[in-house]
């Protein structure tokens, strides 16, 4: 059923606090709480429900909840707690009382995720900067120039050896099928487990031959297992369903080599999961997805703002993912940026449109020195990718699927951009409180008692 709606009741309640008469006015997720328009997200959720079943939790709470969660980079289950012993929490989503229980679960945030999907929760990413624009904290001139940068979000997900994946892979089809009755011949388990630590232990010392004899060992008692649930569920489609991915995933991972070309298997919980090489000597590999982030070349008043966030997967070029991100940027902020910046790994990028694009360390076409001094501000964008990563919970995605990776990435870049208004309204708050003293204490210097 479609959501049901917040009211504020009016009268009060001898034995509830309103919420209002125990917190500060001031603080900045009261003044943030009346800036965004939430009447927007209700109208976007409305169309997602029907009108037969339970009503479902109010629009203004879930996405209250949403933004709460990615501005403090908060778990599910750690959002859940602070907000029943934080009013400021409540007040934000639309609390008129102070609840003492919790009127949501944790699995209702993981529920509307899904139904939302990265289309309809990019409108806290919209509803992020048009705020921003009504608090002052940015100005419509400053979107005209653009910085765009890709990184990885990470997936939650071990370090994937063969030796791991292998033994995982038998651990799951024994499970699978001792959960439907499936006798077999014989499981391999406790052996496996005892060529996986005498693989790990090889590979450690470098005994790299020795390595590859346990990890021959355990691709073959895997190849067994496989043929054995084969014979046993040969004929019976509901047990060949049930089997059917793990069995898929066990064949792939057998077959899988170090330079094959096409994607591989690097986790079975999360077989979405790419490689992505990045060539630094910290880090040479990360396992996820890439991620296109675009924000304002310029500090605005408020400070820098994500203006577009999109999950890619596939491991695209860089050069390649311009054109989409462009014009799906210019839908979200209404018009076509002028200026784009980007780093060297944009070389031969497709624009459908002609567009200004300069990469860094480009001398050609920088005709103007107000364009010399927006390429240098491109690098601005290093740092911001940090915050969201460390603050906002992109360094490590939990989110399942492809779809958990497109939300997640929209989530965190609208989780920043929420935190960088209310650190602006805490900063505008200061100053006009110390405005309002300095014209306090010249009034007493000049009107002396």
């Amino acid at each position: 059923m479609k959501p049901r709606k917040q009211h504020d009741a009016g009268e009060q309640d001898l034995f509830r606090a309103r919420l209002d008469n125990i917190i500060n006015p001031r603080h900045e997720l009261v003044r943030l709480a009346g800036a965004i328009t939430w009447q927007r997200f209700e109208a976007v959720a409305e169309p997602l429900f029907t009108d037969i079943g339970n009503p479902a939790l109010p629009a203004r709470l879930m996405f209250a909840l949403m933004i709460l969660k990615h501005m403090y980079g908060l778990s599910d289950e750690e959002l859940v707690a602070r907000w029943v012993e934080n009013p400021y929490f409540q007040y934000f989503c639309g609390e008129t009382f102070f609840q003492h229980q919790a009127p949501f679960d944790r699995s209702s945030l993981t529920r509307w995720r899904q139904r939302l999907g990265e289309d309809h929760l990019s409108e806290l990413i919209k509803e992020s900067l048009a705020t921003a624009l009504r608090t002052g904290a940015l100005a419509p001139g400053d979107v005209r120039r653009i910085t765009v940068d890709t990184t990885v979000q990470p997936k939650n997900i071990a370090f994937p050896t063969d030796a791991r994946l292998l033994y995982t892979s038998m651990t799951r089809l024994v499970r699978l099928a001792k959960h439907h009755g499936v006798k077999l011949r014989q499981s391999y388990v406790r052996v496996g487990k005892l060529a996986l630590i005498r693989a790990q232990r090889y590979a450690h010392a470098k005994q790299f031959k020795r390595h590859r004899r346990e990890v021959r060992f355990l691709n073959t008692r895997l190849g067994r297992l496989v043929r054995d649930i084969g014979r046993k569920i040969d004929g019976d489609s509901a047990l060949e369903e049930a089997f059917g991915d793990e069995l898929d995933m066990a064949v792939r991972l057998r077959q899988q080599r170090q330079r094959q070309r096409g994607p591989k298997i690097y986790s079975l919980h999360a077989p979405e999961t790419e490689c992505i090489g990045k060539g630094k000597a910290h880090k040479p590999y990360e396992f996820g997805c890439k991620v296109s982030i675009a924000t304002t070349n310029a500090r605005a008043r408020g400070g820098m703002f994500v203006v577009h966030a999109k999950a890619l997967h596939g491991n695209p070029y860089d050069g390649h993912t311009l054109g989409p991100v462009v014009d799906e940027l210019s839908d979200w902020i209404g018009a076509r940026p002028e200026r784009i910046y980007v780093d060297k790994g944009y070389a031969g990028h497709r624009l459908k449109a002609p567009l200004s694009v300069f990469r860094s360390g480009q001398k050609r076409g920088v005709a103007t020195a107000q364009i010399k001094r927006e390429l240098k501000r491109r690098a601005a964008i290093e740092p911001i990718i940090g915050h969201i990563k460390a603050e906002h919970r992109m360094d490590r995605n939990f989110l399942n699927g492809r779809d958990g990776d497109r939300a997640n990435a929209v989530l965190a870049a609208a989780g920043f951009n929420f935190k960088q208004i209310a650190k602006w309204l805490r900063v505008l708050l200061r100053f006009l409180r110390e405005m309002a003293g300095g014209q306090t204490a010249m009034q007493s210097r000049l009107n002396p008692a």
